[in-house]
């Protein structure tokens, strides 16, 4: 979908609830059927786990301030409703108060199945049931925070690494390779690749990630794997300033995608 898009963002009423009407209900309800259906064996557990806990289900879309309330119960982590994107800054200030920027409006049926700007589909159903899990909250907290501290010129290669983790990682489970990145999980077309025998699957290494360029508007052609979200938190002691200066030094790894053609 074009950046240019017709949608808006709904404004919340005086009790901080959205007004999601029966038809974005209808939506968000076959969006969840759906992935709920194509994801068990792909997912991490704890990302299923999440969902239950959250309460997420097919009925109706879900409020930021519920989804809030029970993130803040579960991990002390949150939901904080945004219009769509906004600048890095602000991005990086909420992730650093534990909070996840959502995202308010939902796809429209004419977008059911890619939707370039992040909606509120990928952020409650993709991003919200992982910050039930303590460590990943922790990651979160802390990339956010580092990310502040670090500042302008570390930004581009600080999203490279919340694009392979928390958007496009992958985990080793006792059962094999699980997804529980959201941008994985939510989206079927992504999550059918990362399963995949064509994609990529590289040992979690912070500079190579730094490192590594993508595109957003394609199937990831690799991915990168944790062993734990253990693991995902203890990267918070990482001297992302350092690496990043070596990773600036030593160049950009070739891309494993052929480059975007002009509009």
């Amino acid at each position: 979908m074009p950046k240019d898009t017709t949608y808006t963002s709904p404004h919340p009423d005086d009790d901080g609830l959205f007004p999601y009407t029966a038809d974005d209900d209808a939506v968000w309800g076959e969006l969840f059927r759906r992935q709920m259906d194509f994801l068990p064996g792909k997912v991490a557990p704890e990302y299923l786990e999440g969902v239950a806990a959250l309460g997420l289900n097919d009925q109706k879309a879900p409020q930021v301030k519920e989804i809030d309330a029970r993130l803040h119960a579960l991990t002390g982590a949150g939901a904080h409703g945004v219009p769509a994107i906004i600048p890095p800054s602000k991005f990086y200030d909420l992730l650093s108060q534990r909070k996840f920027p959502v995202a308010t409006f939902l796809r429209r049926r004419e977008h059911m199945d890619y939707i370039e700007e992040p909606d509120l589909f990928h952020e409650v159903f993709g991003h919200c049931p992982m910050l039930t899990n303590g460590p990943y909250a922790d990651f979160i907290e802390g990339f956010g925070k580092r990310a502040k501290a670090l500042g302008k010129g570390y930004s581009w290669h600080m999203f490279r690494l919340f694009w392979f983790t928390v958007e496009f990682g992958m985990i080793r489970t006792k059962d094999g390779l699980r997804a529980y990145g959201a941008g994985i999980v939510s989206s079927p077309a992504e999550a059918a690749h990362a399963m995949g025998s064509d994609a990529l699957m590289q040992d979690f290494d912070l500079l190579t990630v730094f490192r590594t360029p993508y595109r957003i508007d394609i199937v990831q052609p690799t991915y990168f794997v944790i062993d734990s979200f253990d693991q995902l938190a203890g990267l918070r002691e990482a001297d992302f300033g350092a690496l990043i200066d070596k990773a600036k030094a030593t160049g950009d790894l070739p891309a494993l995608f052929p480059a975007k053609e002009a509009s």
